[in-house]
């Protein structure tokens, strides 16, 4: 299978590239294809004629999307409208990775497919306005919320919270939000299972169950046997910019589930 992969150069990118190595993959990180710049989408994909496009890319940052609303829709919203509508023309299968930041966290139990999207910041305004691109514009759609991404390349709470440990020996964690963790190499294997399949529509892709930050934190140090105390904090208690979701967790109801996040998390620390 010929696929290009856009957000190829990072976190989750890097682990779908390992999971395609049998396929064709054309791997495009920001520097070598700007999709917010409609001619080079349409140059450089049409050139490759892909059966399947992955559209991973985003600007992802919660807080600088709160100060500078105007690149996160440029990127998010208009930069996914150029992706479909090249997808469109070219008729091929198009994978838009979203984000559980659509929800306003507000319903108090895992979110299903088919729930009311809310955002209450940019960054989930922007992610929403990109599913209702690829909704109106492409009709062979695979849209795949996911939370809280870990992977082996680029930043992450895991990684965040091991680098403090070994450095504090008291951490401040947040307690009152909850999502579902979710391993970028459990998610990309979920991503080749769904491409092989006609079965497009709206899809919630995360490791199975739901956590708070302090609750993830406190299996990582017991994983790894660190010893450090972890004090529970609100949300309220960082003054973050942007607004963030009380419990964004997502419901998997589709024919390819992800396993417990403890045993994702378990073998992720194995191979970090």
């Amino acid at each position: 299978m010929k696929i290009c992969l856009l957000g190829g150069t990072g976190q989750l990118g890097n682990e779908i590239n390992k999971v395609l190595q049998d396929d064709v993959v054309y791997s495009f990180g920001r520097k070598s294809l700007d999709i917010t710049n409609l001619d080079e989408v349409y140059t450089k994909i049409k050139s490759l004629q892909p059966e399947v496009i992955i559209h991973a890319a985003g600007y992802t940052n919660i807080d600088k999307c709160e100060e500078s609303p105007e690149i996160a829709y440029e990127v998010n919203t208009l930069g996914t409208r150029n992706v479909a509508e090249i997808s469109q023309e070219l008729g091929n299968k198009l994978v838009y990775i979203s984000s559980d930041y659509v929800f306003d966290g507000e319903k108090g139990s895992p979110y299903k497919e088919t729930d009311k999207q809310n955002p209450i910041n940019v960054y989930g305004r922007t992610k929403f306005d990109g599913e209702k691109e690829i909704l109106k514009n492409v009709d062979k759609h695979f849209i795949v919320r996911t939370a809280w991404l870990f992977g082996h390349k680029g930043k992450n709470f895991i990684q965040s919270t091991l680098s403090l440990a070994s450095k504090k020996s008291i951490m401040n964690v947040v307690d009152d939000q909850i999502s579902s963790p979710t391993y970028g190499l459990d998610l990309a294997h979920a991503l080749k299972m769904l491409l092989n399949t006609e079965d497009y529509g709206i899809y919630h892709f995360v490791n199975d169950g739901d956590c708070s930050w302090y609750q993830l934190a406190q299996e990582i140090c017991r994983l790894r046997k660190i010893e450090a105390k972890l004090n529970p904090i609100t949300t309220e208690d960082l003054k973050w910019k942007a607004a963030r979701p009380k419990n964004s967790s997502l419901s998997n109801n589709s024919n390819i589930p992800l396993r417990p996040w403890q045993e994702a998390l378990e073998e992720f620390l194995r191979t970090f």
